[in-house]
């Protein structure tokens, strides 16, 4: 069963010890608006998988980051969730990986369940298998 949460308020992620983020819901619109992000948009052709990835979840976590609690600068002092800041966040590869397994993975979870079985091939016997031998 599906649950919704009808609040859809924020909520507070732990993305490695010391370190929260509170993240915007993952939602469609918010999807959508990462999908058309300009530097979604300005990865290459030829770029990997792996590197859309990254661009994907940093223009995503730039759109979701509300607040962050434990990270600061060089000197210790707490710094806001800037767009630089957050790139940075992500550059680091056990904070990624949390950001994509806790947030990210979630929605996609839901599709995953959509694709249990495939559809039959079009037309009226395109699915069909010979049951029966030629006599």
């Amino acid at each position: 069963m599906l649950t919704l949460d009808l609040t859809n308020a924020p909520r507070l992620h732990d993305l490695v010890a010391g370190v929260k983020a509170e993240l915007r819901p993952l939602t469609t619109a918010l999807m959508v608006a990462t999908r058309s992000d300009p530097a979604v948009e300005a990865v290459p052709e030829e770029a990997s998988d792996e590197e859309r990835a990254v661009a994907f979840a940093k223009a995503l976590a730039r759109r979701a980051v509300l607040a962050r609690e434990g990270v600061g600068d060089a000197d210790g002092n707490e710094i806001e969730p800037s767009a630089a800041a957050i790139d940075a966040l992500l550059d680091i590869w056990p904070i990624f990986e949390t950001f994509q397994l806790t947030y990210f993975s979630k929605g996609l979870l839901l599709e995953q369940e959509k694709t249990v079985s495939v559809s039959s091939p079009n037309g009226p016997s395109a699915g069909a298998i010979n049951a029966v031998n030629p006599a």
